[in-house]
């Protein structure tokens, strides 16, 4: 199914639903979330604490010059004794609103340094581990849905946005909240019809923000299907660059990225654009709170309703933090918008259904002999596109199955089931009587041998890459598979001999040197059955001669099933099965199906034959069998 084809709950939920599964996320980590609320509602109230002392220590000055004004309104009745001398008081005044100044900053470093913790140690760290973890679960149809710049977008990028969540949506929203209730309520203990008045602009701004945010909602989705795009063209840009450079085609490669790189760019510019609207008018109707303000403020001040500084300077403090707060709305919105997207992503993966499942009550597969059938399969990667189609057949333990067929008959498809990569839509494949659904995964696996046609080395040691995996390997065990595999000589000659480092996807080696790794790699578990994916489709005679060495040594005593196309490789095969649209049309050794005059011996009268690797073969085979 392709990505954007697949309709999950994920791409129904809500906004509303996906903000609350957030939160329930964070909330696995209350004991941080809480610290970090509670040392915002502190700094909030030091604050107004300290714009209070202002407002008092003002109306105190006021009352010194003019005594004919109204003495200052002292917090809880607590004014100081009347022997106190004006210039101690103010001083007194003046220190402790230093000192909430200071533990003001106290406490901000506190609070950068726990919501660091909470986001980047707890939140951040854990999402990326769990849908690494999910993306290790899901089956190889997920990633035949998705191009691998998509998922390493989701694990990065889409990952980091919930960073921007947790910091400019969660805390951002709960300080705003928060500060907007205190600000009100201190407003209208000041004075209720000024409030009413400065505040009747902001009913505007939630009219706004929810335009903006249905606005920029389908931008913001089209930003990240952009940048699924820029990281897929760097990646394949970058593994590519060989093709680009063997074909002096860097200009062109360059013109690609910057196209994408503009794309990405443009589109980012239509949220900037959007975004710059929106924050001038929230701007605009904060000032117009002020305006009020100084005209009906200085009408009640000249009335003598209100005072200078508990009055008119407190209440002119707590409007412009309140304007401010309700500015932030534009930050949030953005933030909503950027974090929901990127959330919703991450979501889509780890709601992803996991089609491979273990079994509840696992079947034993204790001495595996490698006996492998196939009971009337069909199987699809989506719907109405048939691969196999009532494929049956069995293979006896140890025999050697070389599947054919046109380009696009199912071969990988057949091959990929065996493992378990996916299931079959219907009938079953057996693993010495037991179906594949019945049994472990790791006691599948670690019994079957893997070798692609383009097998993958890590950039690490050869002797690292032979037990990927089988870490616990011994060194004589490591030596016995890559003897096996033809491969011993060539790493010995190696400068650090199997502590050679092999760089990223093995460039430093042959294509035949690769291949022999990877069959040593799938040797080192010892498999009952051993799969080759076509591994000499893409070498030359000389390092096709090596691979078939290696694989001669590989299968003997396993069931092995071989994906081929050269005559020298299904000339050894026991027998042979010809696939075609997903159908068996024929099965049987070489010799029998030349006589047929079939597909498979049209397709082998078209195809040059290698002597020398005929020569090799029946080589091989006359000294296994003694025969002359």
């Amino acid at each position: 199914m392709k990505a954007t084809e697949q309709n999950t709950a994920t791409d129904e939920m809500s906004n509303w639903a996906l903000i609350v599964r957030l939160l329930k996320f964070s909330w696995q980590y209350k004991f941080r979330c809480i610290q970090v609320l509670s040392y915002q509602l502190i700094i909030l109230f030091t604050g107004l604490s300290g714009l209070g002392l202002t407002g008092l220590g003002i109306d105190f000055l006021r009352y010194q010059v003019i005594p004919d004004t109204a003495p200052p309104n002292w917090p809880l009745g607590l004014a100081p004794p009347a022997d106190v001398a004006p210039l101690s008081i103010i001083i007194g005044i003046a220190i402790t609103i230093l000192g909430f100044a200071l533990f003001r900053s106290c406490l901000n470093y506190l609070y950068t340094m726990s919501m660091g913790k909470l986001i980047y140690v707890d939140i951040v760290a854990t999402l990326r581990a769990l849908v690494f973890d999910k993306m290790q679960k899901l089956s190889f149809r997920f990633f035949d849905a998705n191009a691998s710049g998509t998922i390493i977008n989701r694990v990065t990028s889409d990952v980091g946005a919930l960073r921007m969540f947790m910091e400019g949506v969660f805390i951002q929203s709960f300080i705003m909240i928060l500060s907007l209730v205190v600000y009100l309520v201190y407003m209208l203990n000041i004075h209720v019809l000024l409030t009413v008045a400065c505040l009747a602009t902001t009913p505007f701004l939630g009219i706004v923000s929810v335009i903006f945010s249905k606005k920029t909602r389908p931008l913001y989705m089209e930003n990240r299907s952009l940048m699924d795009n820029l990281v897929m063209t760097f990646v394949e840009h970058i593994q590519g660059i060989n093709m680009i450079k063997g074909f002096y085609l860097e200009k062109d490669s360059i013109e690609k990225f910057e196209k994408a790189s503009g794309r990405v760019r443009n589109q980012r510019q239509k949220i900037f654009n959007n975004v710059t609207i929106f924050t001038p008018f929230v701007g605009l109707l904060t000032q117009i709170n002020l305006v009020i303000l100084l005209g009906y403020g200085g009408y009640l001040v000249v009335n003598g309703e209100l005072s200078i500084g508990t009055g008119i300077v407190v209440f002119a403090g707590l409007l412009q933090q309140f304007s401010g707060q309700i500015a932030n709305l534009a930050g949030i919105v953005d933030s909503i918008q950027q974090s929901l997207t990127g959330a919703r992503r991450v979501f889509e993966i780890l709601d992803a259904p996991i089609e491979v499942t273990p079994p509840e009550k696992p079947h034993l597969l204790k001495t595996p002999m490698g006996a492998i059938s196939f009971e009337h399969v069909h199987f699809n990667y989506h719907e109405n596109n048939t691969v196999l189609n009532d494929v049956d057949f069995s293979v006896a333990p140890g025999e050697v199955i070389a599947i054919a067929g046109a380009t696009g008959s199912g071969k990988s498809a057949l091959m990929s089931l065996i493992p378990r990569f996916y299931d079959p839509n219907e009938g079953r494949i057996l693993f010495d009587g037991h179906d594949l659904r019945n049994l472990r995964l790791e006691d599948i696996r670690h019994n079957i041998g893997l070798v692609f046609q383009e097998s993958f080395l890590f950039s690490n040691t050869i002797a690292s890459n032979i037990a990927f995996g089988h870490p616990h390997a011994t060194d004589n065990q490591i030596v016995k598979a890559a003897k096996i595999a033809a491969a011993h000589e060539f790493i010995e000659e190696m400068p650090e001999g199997y502590d050679s480092i092999i760089s990223e996807s093995g460039v430093n080696l042959s294509g035949g040197q690769r291949q022999r790794l990877a069959i040593a790699r799938a040797l080192l578990l010892e498999p009952a059955v051993l799969l080759l994916d076509d591994p000499t489709a893409s070498v030359d005679p000389e390092t096709e001669h090596e691979i078939l060495e290696a694989i001669e040594n590989a299968i003997e005593g396993r069931t092995t099933f071989i994906v081929a196309h050269r005559l020298s490789t299904l000339q050894r095969a026991d027998r042979i099965i010809v696939l075609d649209h997903g159908r068996i049309v024929e099965m049987g050794k070489h010799d029998e199906l030349m006589n047929q005059k079939g597909p498979y011996s049209q397709a082998i009268n078209i195809q040059a034959i290698d002597p020398a690797s005929m020569k090799l073969l029946k080589g091989k085979r006359k000294k296994r069998t003694g025969k002359s």
